[in-house]
């Protein structure tokens, strides 16, 4: 046994180039056999220079004119070159003295794809399939899944890494591919089968765990994704990607301290990222603990300052605890970056609002009702600005363009009610309530919020008392 091959191997090749250069000036030099010339190319490749490589094949072919295995060299270095025609010609030639190297179907495979000669590739790999086995036929398959891919034929992609795992389910290369085209193609139905089979035959196979939990996940079968990802997680404890994936099934479920801890977990094992402490801040944002949801968000930002709608979380957060000024601080934030959109605009309006600056709140509620005209959210908020402003006459104005804006939503009825109502105009308020309980007398209590005093008019007790007396509250 040699004491250092490794060494051995570096002195025999620098040995062999000294050769070839003495080849390539003239000189006097030792015989170099076919193989010697192929550790040539492969060095030069090695170090993509592709030029020598091609150099290094085509000297060794003048003294081993039929070597298939340096015709195939050349040709991989004139691919490299950009010379598809004449690399076709060389893999053509080159076929004629050993047409059983997997390598010639691979080669002419990307030369007709570099043509943009799809069909042809196709055909090819196609007939080569049926020619190989083992390694290779799996090989030949990994290429006609690229040529696939290239043609934008994706479902048969799916097929290509199905029948890889059908012969070879351990294929790594094989399972991490087929999860993506899974999700990408809709098949997880035959994803579920297929991984159910490795499963079967070999339970300790964790990504196949992990890809029948995402088949199921994308079958929004969120409760048996997360029991996958706990075989997946209990082979490798230290599978981030599975985590996150869990996390995910159990923020769909709801299941927000569960999620926690799964995506905890995946910063423990990963580098921090902006998208997990954003997921985290989200549950805690729905489990009511916005102190918590602050910390994280503030994290998610620390990582991605330019993501405005990072602020914007943040400032939900303080709305939600009624710190109106800390809430536009962050609102500021967020639209120094994007200020048109008109989640914030809407936002920065209702802590205006609530400070009772409403000139403020009624100019950002008139920028979203101008991006979205159709949609009721700016609509309402800019009309409940206007009768707290007490601008009752430009409410009634705002609940006739809302009313015509959305298809005569009820609730602007019931608003257009009220401003008349504030207005001193009694006899048209009480027409526009009638009205208005007729459509959708659920909405009463958003109507009485307005101006609670209300319900001391006894006209208006008979009107919402005719409803309650009948089937229609």
């Amino acid at each position: 046994m040699r004491e250092n091959p490794y060494r051995e191997d570096r002195e025999e090749l620098k040995e062999l180039l000294q050769q070839y250069q003495n080849i390539k000036l003239g000189r006097s030099h030792s015989f170099l056999e076919e193989d010697a010339f192929e550790r040539i190319v492969d060095y030069y490749d090695e170090k993509d220079d592709y030029k020598e490589a091609l150099l290094a094949a085509e000297t060794g072919l003048e003294q081993f004119p039929y070597s298939s295995q340096l015709m195939i060299k050349k040709a991989d270095m004139l691919l490299a070159n950009r010379k598809y025609h004449l690399a076709l010609e060389v893999l053509e030639t080159a076929e004629l003295y050993d047409s059983t190297d997997v390598n010639l179907f691979i080669l002419k495979t990307d030369a007709y794809l570099a043509l943009d000669q799809q069909a042809k590739a196709v055909e090819l790999l196609e007939a080569a399939l049926k020619m190989f086995d083992g390694e290779e036929r799996l090989d030949l398959l990994f290429e006609l899944a690229d040529v696939y891919d290239d043609y934008e034929e994706f479902d048969k992609v799916f097929d290509c890494l199905q029948l890889i795992l059908e012969d070879d389910p351990n294929n790594e290369e094989a399972l991490y591919k087929i999860c993506f085209w899974t999700d990408f193609t809709g098949r997880n139905e035959e994803s579920i089968k297929l991984h159910q089979k490795i499963i079967d035959d070999f339970p300790y196979n964790e990504i196949a765990w992990f890809n029948l939990a995402a088949a199921y996940q994308g079958l929004k079968l969120y409760e048996k994704s997360i029991d996958a990802y706990k075989y997946a997680v209990a082979i490798d404890e230290k599978f981030d990607y599975a985590y996150r994936n869990m996390g995910d099934a159990y923020l769909r479920l709801r299941k927000y301290k569960d999620a926690i801890e799964v995506l905890e977990r995946v910063l423990e094992l990963s580098r921090p990222e902006d998208v997990i402490y954003e997921a985290i801040g989200h549950c805690f944002h729905r489990l009511g603990n916005y102190a918590q949801a602050r910390f994280h968000y503030k994290k998610a930002v620390h990582l991605n300052p330019e993501d405005s709608k990072l602020y914007y979380k943040i400032a939900t957060t303080y709305m939600q605890e009624e710190q109106w000024q800390n809430a536009i601080k962050q609102l500021e934030n967020a639209m120094r970056m994007q200020r048109t959109v008109p989640e914030y605009n809407l936002a920065m309006g209702e802590c205006k609002m609530n400070l009772q600056q409403f000139k403020d709140a009624i100019i950002y509620f008139g920028n979203v009702v101008r991006s979205k005209p159709r949609n009721a959210a700016g609509w309402d908020a800019l009309i409940r600005c206007l009768l707290k402003a007490e601008y009752y006459d430009e409410a009634g104005e705002q609940c006739v363009s809302a009313m015509k804006a959305t298809d005569v939503k009820p609730i602007f009825i019931f608003y257009f009610s009220a401003s008349l109502f504030l207005s001193g105009k009694t006899k048209e308020g009480l027409l526009q309530l009638e009205t208005a309980m007729t459509k959708a007398p659920r909405l009463l209590k958003k109507f009485v919020e307005l101006n609670p005093a209300i319900l001391q008019n006894n006209q208006v007790i008979d009107i919402i008392a005719q409803y309650k007396k009948g089937k229609k509250i």
